[in-house]
């Protein structure tokens, strides 16, 4: 906990040369100045809606390095919640583990670790993930535009730490570019590629917790298909300063849908979708790019 970090006489004695300090400030310089003591300062309060999954591979790197050099402390304020989820992702990470079976192995060591609910969701996706963040993972996406929302609720912007929900433009993208793609049906411009596509069910509020999301998964059910509710995309310009809008052709400028990232929207199926981003499906149309190869500019 933060008393164990601030305690000179503690770090000296257990020969601690690395700290990394989860918490809502950071550690003092009379500890942050020590010779031979590196530091690593993240900047989380212990609520389920914060976000840790994204900083579980560079801690994992930063307790791995300082293992090698030595020895690390992981602390928060309390050391119960915050900091435990950083040590089981690691331990995931290292061993290969579940969640359950890293929390049992820290917990053995301190019996009273145990994170929030929101930080237990996301070790357990971690788990799905295969130990590393996946960002090409439906639930990986649909958890970062969560945290995105957050963020926008409360700046009224999209803040630059989370430019990663906005993807490429898939007309421009040369490398590799994906054959399935949604069109203006007006003026045939590319304006979303399959992979954008969010799915969800019939009259269900998708959330990124639901195991059932995996590819797996996905090819059994039913889908809804009235709206297509899709990744925010770099030509969008108006989701990154306002709350909600419209979503027009980059091109010809017709309207293909709108977006919300507080209020969210209300398919015609039942689902109520939040944050959304959506193109109407009379204004766009499927079209595989292989078959029918065309360069927008």
């Amino acid at each position: 906990n933060l008393t164990a970090a601030t305690d000179v006489e503690v770090l000296e004695k257990n020969k601690i040369n690395h700290i990394l300090t989860v918490d809502s400030c950071p550690l003092p310089r009379k500890i942050t100045m020590l010779p031979g003591i590196k530091t690593k300062f993240l900047q989380v309060t212990d609520t389920p809606r914060e976000d840790l999954l994204s900083h579980f591979e560079d801690t994992a790197e930063f307790i791995m390095t300082g293992q090698e050099q030595g020895v690390v402390l992981v602390h928060c304020y309390f050391g119960v919640s915050r900091s435990a989820t950083l040590v089981i992702a690691y331990m995931m990470k290292k061993y290969e583990l579940s969640y359950e079976e890293a929390f049992e192995r820290v917990k053995s060591k301190r019996r009273f670790v145990g994170p929030n609910p929101g930080f237990i969701a996301q070790l357990q996706l971690y788990e799905t993930m295969k130990w590393r963040v996946d960002r090409n993972n439906i639930q990986f996406r649909m958890y970062r535009l969560q945290i995105a929302a957050d963020q926008v609720k409360k700046a009224k912007i999209l803040p630059q730490s989370c430019m990663d929900v906005v993807k490429s433009d898939p007309s421009l993208i040369t490398v590799k570019p994906e054959p399935l793609v949604y069109r203006c049906r007006k003026c045939r411009r590319i304006v979303a590629s399959a992979s954008n596509v969010l799915p969800h069910v019939p009259k269900e509020k998708p959330v990124w917790t639901d195991r059932k999301w995996t590819l797996e998964n996905r090819e059994k059910m039913t889908l809804c298909s009235d709206i297509y509710f899709v990744e925010p995309i770099v030509w969008m310009p108006s989701i990154m300063q306002s709350l909600q809008g419209k979503i027009n052709c980059p091109k010809c400028n017709t309207k293909l849908g709108s977006f919300s990232w507080i209020m969210g929207c209300q398919c015609p199926c039942g689902s109520k979708i939040s944050p959304a981003f959506y193109l109407v499906p009379s204004k766009v149309e499927f079209s595989n790019m292989v078959q029918n190869v065309q360069i927008t500019v």
